[in-house]
């Protein structure tokens, strides 16, 4: 390091060049009377094994060299007296041309554009897939992806050449990194299937383990593209030091995450992927997609029989057993349903055009009484327009699950399906709005719950399903829900399944409010009637006779159990005017406070 002062020589201004600090004089390059130029380097000097170039800062005459090589310097001395001034040669240029480490960088990272593939790419556009990059760029706002692990390779080099690796084992088959998704900070894992068919190496699950960890520390959202087999058996350089590698943490830390995770899945999907795939929050699958815990190959090693990858689990046997939550024509449409479930945690202001009632609710339920209806109807006239994702269609027909927003409020919609067994809750409807519940403690959004159901599922046959605890876990996840909770009983609320629709009981909501079309009771009216007045019933001889003393009785029934009368008895808080429903719901959930992410996990079913 050098200081320039301007001193007065006889009357002539010069520069002396005078060093900063200690150092050794390494060489000198000038000589007195030696015109210099702008950018010459004068001498050189050498601290700690790094060598400093002193330039000349302006044009001019040297007149006077103070050092010798090798000197020392203690700082403060002059090196070299300059007379500023008019010279012949040209001036220096000070910029290095020639950078072979930048070079070698650019060399580098080049290969991990999707352009230094061009055969992989080809074949993936063919099969209507996308790369691992075309996703990662499509889910994250421009430029705000920080990748990392990028430069790893496969643990191979004890026997592949370096430069091998680095063209064909980009990232060890994973793009790991951080960044923003309208806006939201979120991390995401993307198995890159054209390295090594998407099979797991040890570099690929430390970067994984890295990013689980980086990502925890704000609980961040995951987002895992999960594609290819499993655990990769021939990464030779760790042979020495493992023999099954049983102890490899990715999957119990991605378990463990705390944050909201997003699994998507395009392809062949088996073993270790679908472990990790299967621990996710929301699983997201296109119609092209096969998922299973083992391959061709791991079948085959077991002697159950040789199948072709397309025989295991494709999508539409996994959207019927409730492993897909949604299913999606392509990659693009699955990364904008992920967009849209991250956008859940951002607060949207109400629709401009938001209306004060809404007429049509009114309509949603039949007055005749034994008339079916579509709660989907009612969804869509409680939801803000083009909001609702369903979730888990194809899996517990009973019991409608999915996000919408209510005047921008972000909300968990549980709803009874009237058209599948009259709303009555079998085993598979208790499984999927358990999970749903879950899910929304986990994510920390407020529930709505929309009851009109018989009551749960009975009979020998439902039995057969394990039903009373399936249906149970209802029950366990409404005690255990830490959020706001509404519930609105549209028809029907009886017995012990509408008390698991409300969370427990009809007192658990934190508000609980029905139509004028409610009607609540211990169990179904006509059930009622029938056992209570078996033997009344029975002792009327006149057929027609039996039957009008039925209905009066289950008549009076109702009467006693409609929505105005149980309010009044305060079974629940409020009726309300459907055309009103949207406002009493926003009211409601505005009153119960701020949702908070639960301490507890969804768990995979």
């Amino acid at each position: 390091m050098t200081e320039n002062n301007i001193s007065d020589q006889g009357g002539v201004l010069v520069t002396l060049i005078k060093a900063e600090s200690a150092a050794i004089v390494a060489e000198v390059h000038v000589a007195p009377g030696q015109e210099v130029a702008a950018g010459t380097v004068l001498l050189a000097t050498e601290l700690m094994k790094m060598r400093h170039e002193i330039r000349a800062e302006q044009s001019g005459i040297v007149t006077a060299v103070h050092v010798t090589a090798g000197q020392e310097l203690q700082g403060g001395e002059t090196l070299i007296t300059l007379e500023p001034g008019s010279v012949s040669v040209e001036e220096v240029a000070t910029d290095d041309t020639a950078r072979p480490d930048l070079e070698e960088y650019a060399a580098r990272m080049a290969l991990l554009d999707d352009a230094a593939r061009p055969e992989a790419v080809a074949k993936r556009h063919a099969l209507g897939g996308r790369t691992a990059r075309e996703n990662i760029n499509d889910l994250f706002d421009a430029g705000s992806f920080t990748e990392y692990g990028a430069l790893a390779v496969a643990a191979q080099r004890g026997k592949r050449a370096l430069p091998d690796l680095q063209a064909r084992t980009q990232g060890d088959g994973i793009i790991c990194g951080i960044g923003t998704v309208s806006g939201r900070t979120v991390a995401a894992m993307a198995v890159d299937y054209m390295v090594l068919a998407g099979t797991q190496g040890f570099n690929h699950h430390r970067k994984m383990d890295r990013l689980i960890e980086v990502a925890s520390r704000d609980r961040l959202p995951i987002v895992l593209f999960a594609e290819g087999g499993g655990g990769r058996p021939n990464d030779g350089d760790t042979a020495l030091i493992m023999a099954a590698w049983l102890n490899v943490t990715s999957f119990r830390h991605f378990a463990a995450y705390k944050g909201p995770k997003i699994g998507i899945v395009s392809g062949y999907c088996f073993a270790g992927n679908a472990a990790l795939y299967g621990v996710c929050d929301l699983r997201i699958a296109t119609r092209n997609s096969w998922i299973g815990m083992g391959g061709p190959a791991m079948i085959e090693g077991g002697g159950l029989g040789v199948v072709a990858p397309k025989e295991i689990g494709p999508s539409d046997v996994q959207a019927g057993t409730g492993l897909i939550d949604i299913l999606t024509e392509d990659e693009a449409e699955a990364v904008e349903a992920a967009k849209r479930l991250l956008s859940l945690e951002a607060a949207q202001t109400p629709p401009a055009d938001d209306p004060e009632e809404t007429p049509d609710l009114r309509n949603v339920v039949p007055v005749d009484r034994t008339r079916a209806y579509d709660m989907r109807a009612a969804i869509d006239g409680l939801a803000d327009s083009d909001t609702f994702q369903e979730l888990r269609r194809g899996f517990g027909a009973g019991m409608i699950t999915g996000f919408a927003r209510i005047r921008g409020r972000a909300v968990g919609l549980l709803a009874n399906n009237p058209l599948h067994l009259g709303g009555a809750i079998d085993a598979e409807a208790g499984d999927k709005g358990a999970r749903f519940l879950q899910l929304c403690d986990a994510w920390g959004l407020p529930v709505v719950t929309l009851c009109d159901t018989p009551g749960f599922m009975v009979g020998p046959e439902v039995e057969k399903t394990g039903q009373v605890a399936h249906i149970s876990r209802l029950f366990l996840a409404g005690a255990h829900f830490s959020q706001p909770l509404v519930t609105l009983i549209l028809r029907k609320a009886y017995g012990l399944g509408a008390m698991a629709m409300a969370g427990g009981g009809l007192d658990r909501p934190h508000f609980c409010c029905a139509w004028p079309t409610g009607e609540v009771g211990a169990m179904g009216l006509e059930g009622a009637v029938r056992l209570g007045h078996r033997d009344h019933l029975n002792a009327i001889e006149d057929p027609a006779e039996r039957e009008a003393e039925y209905q009066r009785l289950v008549d009076a029934l109702y009467e006693r159990g409609k929505a105005l009368n149980a309010a009044s008895l305060l079974e629940f808080d409020a009726v309300i005017d459907p055309a009103e429903t949207r406002a009493a719901l926003h009211r409601a959930l505005e009153s119960a406070g701020p949702a908070t992410p639960g301490p507890r996990y969804a768990d995979a079913w």
